[in-house]
């Protein structure tokens, strides 16, 4: 199959070979979950591997909604830049401006854009670049109790007071805290919840017909359980409800089918999450990632996306990543094949080589 870009460009794919890269990817690693690649909008396959509730028996299946961690940060992302194209607010607003009532004590030089970009230099709720990360989500959680962390509101304490890594503006460092604080702008300037506010303005509007924010404590039929796996192999498995966050936040724990991520990366880049001038604004690189290359590409950071570029400073792909304890979501566009692909796992840690194995399929590595 061949697929022309908006530029003219066209490459082409074979779609039995991803199905078979699929089968063969879930049949090694153990997969447990379900992958869906759509081109222009239009589904070529999902497939659904493994199991939904090892409790109950219940398999996955290609509507099975998963949580997604992080990935979420792309609905936080639009939900702010629609406001800065209703002119609610503007990229260079000081931060604090708009959430002071939960840190005065914010940095004023640091802007929208900043937290957008990660590129604040604050100090995070959970440093993720630290040296032995299992401990310090211990520590973190002995001192926190999880089940505390409900809304967005209940994460300024574990970062607040913290100092910040460098200036505003000098470099990226992956942060979750300015994505906390960037809900808490969205509720603060419309005066209404954070979810409310995806939900209406993101889901509805991208068709995510089946995504929103349950608890993990509030899951009813057709949501997949989390579950922990041992370093050294799939068993045995214990469910995610003591090891990550409840609820979803502003940085991730939306909740998803593979087909609702699909529907958002088609309408954000066809104009009905934003308007035409913001969605190149949204979908273009702003800052390196890393000064070195990984596995051959560029990789910098945009608004609640991630960018490989290659050596002509041509977009390979875009999307984001999601990681949580029982929880590992994919989603990536690929801009010269006009191909979506997510990948949504139950199992910590499993939807990387997955994705991995889609890429090399798709760019013909």
């Amino acid at each position: 199959m061949r697929a022309t870009t908006r530029a003219g460009r066209t490459d082409s794919f074979d779609t039995g070979a991803l199905e078979e890269t699929v089968a063969k990817a879930a049949a090694c690693e153990g997969f447990s979950g379900t992958v869906r690649v759509t081109q222009s909008g239009e589904a070529l396959f999902t497939r659904a591997f493994g199991s939904a509730s090892r409790r109950w028996g219940v398999a996955n299946t290609p509507g099975t909604r998963f949580r997604v961690a992080s990935v979420s940060k792309m609905f936080t992302a639009v939900a702010v830049l629609q406001l800065v194209e209703r002119r609610q607010i503007r990229l260079d607003d000081a931060l604090v401006d708009h959430v002071r009532e939960h840190v005065p004590q914010l940095d004023p030089r640091v802007t929208v854009h900043h937290a957008l970009t990660m590129t604040s230099g604050i100090g995070d709720w959970f440093e993720e670049g630290g040296g032995d990360w299992e401990a310090q989500w211990a520590a973190l959680i002995a001192a926190h109790p999880l089940y505390l962390l409900r809304g967005n509101k209940d994460y300024v304490p574990l970062f607040a007071d913290k100092k910040p890594h460098f200036p505003p503006g000098e470099r990226h460092l992956y942060n979750g805290a300015g994505y906390i604080l960037l809900g808490l702008l969205v509720e603060a300037v419309t005066s209404r919840s954070f979810e409310e506010v995806v939900t209406d303005e993101v889901f509805a509007r991208a068709g995510m017909s089946t995504a929103g924010f349950p608890a993990l404590d509030e899951l009813g039929p057709g949501v997949a359980e989390g579950y922990l796996t041992a370093a050294d192999g799939p068993a045995p498995y214990r469910t995610n409800h003591y090891a990550t966050t409840p609820r979803a936040a502003a940085d991730g724990g939306a909740t998803c089918a593979a087909a609702d991520l699909t529907a958002f990366a088609h309408a954000l880049r066809h104009g009905r999450l934003l308007g035409e001038e913001t969605t190149r604004l949204a979908l273009t690189p702003q800052v390196a990632e890393r000064e070195e290359k990984v596995r051959g590409y560029r990789w910098m950071y945009g608004f609640g996306l991630t960018h490989l570029l290659d050596d002509e400073s041509g977009i390979v792909r875009w999307g984001h990543t999601g990681e949580e304890d029982g929880v590992s979501a994919r989603l990536y566009h690929y801009p010269r094949h006009d191909l979506d692909v997510a990948v949504l796992a139950n199992v910590s840690w499993s939807a990387g080589s997955m994705g991995w194995a889609v890429h090399d399929t798709i760019v013909g590595a």
